[in-house]
This record gives structure tokens, C-alpha cells and sequence, in this order.
């Protein structure tokens, strides 16, 4: 009886035995851990200064109310208005080139 328990306690013996055989091979020193804050350049929230309401309900009049603004949302070409709008701000930065292929 005790020759079909042998094969259990050996496995349990070597798994008892695994870190005292891992402990005593020399291992590499582990690399230095970076940190970096998740606040690193936070900028916190501004109220931004709200615009003129009356001259912005007048514009919007102007263009055609409400419908103007479905109706370029619903076309491909946006609708004709009476003021230009202003040129978008381009931005100084490119995207980066991707890396080459590494033969």
C-alpha cells in the first residue's frame, strides 16, 4: 500500500524542493525600474471666457437658424454662409516618419 502513495509524496517533495534549488543558481540583477508620473505635464482645467451670445444668436439667424446647420450636418458640402469662416490652425508639428524595416 505504501508503494502506490510513493509516486504522489516524490512529486509533492520535488515541489517543496523547487525554490531552495531555484534560489541557489545565480541570477542577473533585475534592471532598474524608471518612473514616470501619470501628473507629468497635467495642465489643469481653465474656464475659458465665454463669447458674445447676442451677436452669436444674430450670425445664427443670419445663416438660416437651425435648419442651416442640419442641413450642412446632413450633406457632403457644407451650406453657403453670409460670414467666411476662419482658416483652421495649422500646427508647426509633423507627424514623425516611421522607423525603417530592420533587415
Amino acid at each position: 500500500m505504501t508503494t502506490r502513495y510513493f509516486p504522489i509524496t516524490l512529486r509533492w517533495l520535488a515541489l517543496l524542493a523547487w525554490p531552495l534549488v531555484s534560489a541557489a543558481q545565480p541570477q542577473a540583477a533585475p534592471a532598474p525600474l524608471a518612473f514616470k508620473s501619470a501628473f507629468e505635464g497635467y495642465q489643469p482645467y481653465t474656464d475659458d471666457k465665454a463669447g458674445n451670445w447676442k451677436e452669436a444668436n444674430d450670425t445664427t439667424a443670419r445663416v438660416g437658424g437651425w435648419r442651416a446647420y442640419a442641413k450642412e450636418a446632413a450633406s457632403s458640402e457644407p451650406v453657403k454662409s453670409a460670414q467666411p469662416h476662419a482658416a483652421p490652425v495649422s500646427s508647426s508639428k509633423t507627424m514623425p516618419e516611421p522607423a525603417a524595416p530592420k533587415p
